[in-house]
């Protein structure tokens, strides 16, 4: 099969509702912003709106000087570039323009933003060689006017080498820059001062462990970077700041609507006479315009709009959906909700009884029974059920009391284990295994381990065979859990092995034809009533991202089977957040022993257990995120009024 690279995301959020933007004044708009906000449906749009500024802006640069009798080729467009993943669309989106011959660089100098300490410029994990070689290297830019950071100046020299990079910056025309989790720019990091210049720092133990991910371990990962510093930045005539995906809304929020502070640099771009926020509408998620648009303008009132409405006022006056008030919708800019026609009882009634409806003990359906007010219709029973997990524990942090239920109640449940997770086994891990398989005379692999572990070169793919053993571990762990919730580990436990994730690093790769092909094998071979997939818009190294993406391309090709009439997606959330309850459409409850029942399960992943090898900001162990985060979404429910359980596994249904 050919192997075309599918480029554009299809993943949305469903959304009914919201702030109306059509025919309303920007100002009342952008209220609440201390920068302008620019908010896209996906990053693809985003980065071509980028794009399309950076080409505006030297084409129009070039037109200037070549107007003048005599061109003058010593004022050159400069060009600020941030680096990272962030930036990675923008280089291929610019790559693509000039090809198409709408932009030159031959009168661009680009100035880099930042670049680890040390490393050598050829090292395939600096960012010298990552800019080069996403960007720099397809474009007809002058050698002489590309400057990069340089990590192999000697540490007596450093200092003075960064103030002389930072007095070469003369200006910059258009400065292109990414943020960070923690709202940091380049590597000023949180603490960073607004007057800062180009500088050696130290890198905190947040950021490390972000990079680690790339340079194999904590240990292997620089300790210190050289970055252009806040005040090098605000020099800038214009500053574009990007921000995608759900994992950058925190800081979103932060730099666009909070004051300014050190311990979020990004903000302190407030103060610049000339800065744009450009994001997906995934990092706007906790912005106001999105979280309680009725506090910025008009509304469209849909019953979820309405429900989600509800419940934030619930929580802002600390009431049950019942007790609410005449008086706490007017005080809390809810009268344009009123002013629909509904009497604040009837709307009180109507989303306690929406949000009840969501509750169910029966994810697969109750048989023989009323299902007018249920997430899930009664009929078929039982029903063929696939379960997509990004890696193979997933399923069980995630959703594992609901996939007991499943199998409890008599459904034909398949698990599909579409990474092989390999790179998130240490090598500790790997010894132990083969060590105890020696000990039990089943195979002496030792010293092979041993010998492919000391092979492993940092920024170059693992050896094969190491990332091998990995995944077989990874293997027997998913079936023991699978055995654990009564599933059928040999017949209904299926490795798809997606070809993206198997580059042996933490980069992986593109999309391609073959990894949807497999998805939809896996579909047209199960017929599902029901898929429950991974609903997560971020994760620390984008696999969940890439596997909703693949799914739902799958989707798009078998949508006309016969089958599909009678299929439902289910959302569920990975192990870093969990959906808003103005969101859910099934809540499943789970008993105290189906809480132990789950914990067991996630237990059963003992190369995960005790040191979690991508925490993300939160490092504590998969099982005790998963407890405490479902037994939140149980109080929840109980302050909103709803009856009081132990914990709840909470879905969200796409089609």
């Amino acid at each position: 099969m050919k192997q075309q690279t599918t480029m554009n995301s299809i993943f949305r959020l469903p959304k009914e509702g919201g702030l109306i933007t059509s025919a309303v004044p920007r100002d009342i708009i952008h209220r609440y912003e201390k920068i302008p906000t620019s908010v896209f449906t996906n990053e693809e749009e985003g980065v071509a709106y980028v794009a399309n500024k950076v080409v505006a802006a030297i084409n129009k640069h070039d037109e200037t000087y070549s107007s003048r009798e005599i061109f003058d080729d010593s004022q050159p467009f400069v060009l600020g570039l941030t680096t990272g993943r962030t930036a990675i669309g923008l280089y291929r989106e610019l790559v693509a323009r000039h090809k198409a011959g709408e932009v030159s660089f031959a009168n661009v100098v680009v100035f880099s933003l930042d670049e680890f300490y040390p490393i050598p410029a050829e090292d395939i994990l600096s960012r010298n060689y990552r800019i080069r070689h996403e960007f720099l290297d397809h474009i007809d830019i002058m050698p002489e006017n590309v400057h990069i950071p340089d990590g192999s100046v000697p540490l007596e020299r450093i200092s003075e080498y960064c103030a002389e990079y930072d007095k070469s910056i003369h200006k910059i025309d258009l400065m292109i820059v990414g943020m960070g989790e923690d709202g940091q720019i380049g590597f000023n990091e949180p603490g960073s001062y607004a007057t800062s210049k180009t500088r050696l720092v130290q890198l905190t133990y947040n950021t490390r462990h972000t990079q680690s991910a790339n340079f194999y371990d904590l240990e292997s990962t620089p300790k210190m970077a050289i970055t252009m510093g806040l005040g090098t930045l605000m020099r800038a005539d214009k500053v574009i700041l990007m921000a995608w995906g759900e994992e950058k809304a925190t800081a979103v929020r932060k730099v666009v609507e909070e004051p300014n502070t050190d311990l979020v640099p990004a903000s302190h771009l407030q103060s610049h006479r000339n800065v744009e926020m450009v994001i997906d509408a995934n990092a706007a998620r906790l912005m106001t315009r999105e979280q309680a648009p009725w506090l910025v303008g008009p509304c469209t009132w849909t019953p979820k709009a309405i429900r989600k409405a509800v419940v934030w006022l619930s929580e802002q006056v600390g009431k049950p959906i019942l007790k609410l008030t005449y008086q706490d919708y007017i005080e809390n800019s809810l009268s344009g909700l009123l002013e629909q026609g509904y009497e604040y009882d009837r709307i009180n009634i109507d989303a306690f009884n929406d949000l009840q409806h969501t509750i169910t003990g029966w994810p697969g359906g109750k048989p023989n029974a009323d299902d007018s007010t249920r997430p899930v219709k009664a009929t078929p029973h039982p029903k063929r059920v696939i379960i997509f997990s990004p890696h193979p524990d997933d399923d069980v942090i995630s959703m594992g009391g609901t996939f007991n239920r499943l199998v409890v109640q008599g459904h034909d449940v398949h698990v599909a284990y579409e990474t092989s997770g390999n790179l998130a086994v240490h090598d500790e891990v790997v010894l132990q295994n083969v060590d105890t398989a020696r000990e039990l005379g089943l195979g002496n692999i030792f010293e092979e381990a041993e010998e492919l572990i000391a092979s492993k070169r940092v920024g170059e793919p693992e050896p094969k065979r190491l990332l091998e053993i990995k995944a077989a571990i990874r293997r027997a762990e998913a079936r023991a859990a699978c055995r654990l919730l009564g599933l059928n580990d040999r017949t209904h436990a299926h490795f798809l092995n997606l070809p993206f994730y198997e580059t042996g690093g933490a980069t992986k790769g593109d999309i391609t034809e073959n990894d949807v092909q497999i998805v939809v094998d896996m579909l047209r071979e199960v017929k599902p009533h029901q898929i429950y997939a991974a609903g997560d818009l971020s994760d620390p190294h984008g696999t969940h991202r890439k596997c909703i993406e693949v799914i739902l391309q799958a989707i798009e090709i078998v949508k006309d089977d016969e089958w599909m009439a009678d299929c439902h997606l289910w959302l569920y959330r990975g192990a870093w957040q969990e959906w808003e309850i103005g969101m859910v459409d099934m809540a499943v409850p789970l008993s105290p022993d189906e809480m132990i029942r789950k914990r067991h399960a996630i237990y059963r992943h003992l190369s995960q257990k005790d040191v979690v090898p991508f925490p993300g900001g939160d490092r504590r162990e998969f099982w005790q995120r998963a407890e405490e985060r479902t037994q939140n979404t149980a109080k929840a429910y109980d302050r909103l009024g709803m009856a009081e359980y132990q914990a709840m596994e909470v879905f969200v249904k796409l089609f």
